[in-house]
C-alpha cells in the first residue's frame, strides 16, 4: 500500500531536522552554552531537550503510521493512547522561542520543531476525527 502524500515529505523533513539538531547539539551548542551566562546555559539545555522531545515524538508517530500502511497495525491500533503523540505540555511550550539571548541556530531548531509537532498533531487529530466518523468514537479518547 502506498504511503499517504503527507507521509514521505513529513518523514524526510523530520529526519533532516533530527540530523541537523544532532549536528548542532554535538558541535555548536556545547561551545555556545559554555560562553553563556549560567541561567542562559540552563535555558539552552532545556530547550535542546524540548527540541529532542518534539522530534522523537513526531518520528515515533510517523513510524506508527508506516506500520499501519504496511499492515502491521490496524488504524484502530494506531490510535490507541500509547501510540499517539504525547508530551503535549513539553512539546507545545514555545515560551522561549523569541528569546534573543538564545543562539540563532537553537532558536531556528526550536521554531521548526515546534511547527512540525503542531502540524503532526493536526494530522493526528484529522485521523482521529476520520476514525470517529467511520467507526464511532467509543475507544479513541
Amino acid at each position: 500500500m502506498a504511503q499517504p502524500a503527507y507521509f514521505n515529505r513529513t518523514y524526510d523533513e523530520t529526519l533532516t531536522l533530527m540530523v541537523e539538531a544532532r549536528n548542532y547539539f554535538r558541535h555548536n551548542e556545547r561551545v555556545e552554552r559554555g560562553r553563556a551566562e549560567p541561567v542562559i546555559g540552563l535555558r539552552m539545555s532545556c530547550e535542546a531537550m524540548r527540541v529532542t522531545s518534539r522530534l522523537t515524538q513526531v518520528m515515533a508517530w510517523l513510524m506508527v503510521q508506516r506500520a499501519v500502511q504496511s499492515g502491521e497495525l490496524s488504524p484502530e491500533e494506531a490510535l490507541e493512547s500509547e501510540r499517539r503523540l504525547s508530551g503535549w505540555d513539553v512539546c507545545l511550550d514555545d515560551s522561549f522561542g523569541a528569546d534573543e539571548t538564545l543562539p540563532r541556530g537553537l532558536r531556528s531548531l526550536m521554531d521548526r520543531s515546534h511547527r512540525l509537532f503542531v502540524r503532526v498533531a493536526r494530522l493526528e487529530a484529522m485521523l482521529i476525527d476520520r476514525m470517529a466518523v467511520n467507526y464511532g468514537s467509543g475507544s479513541l479518547n
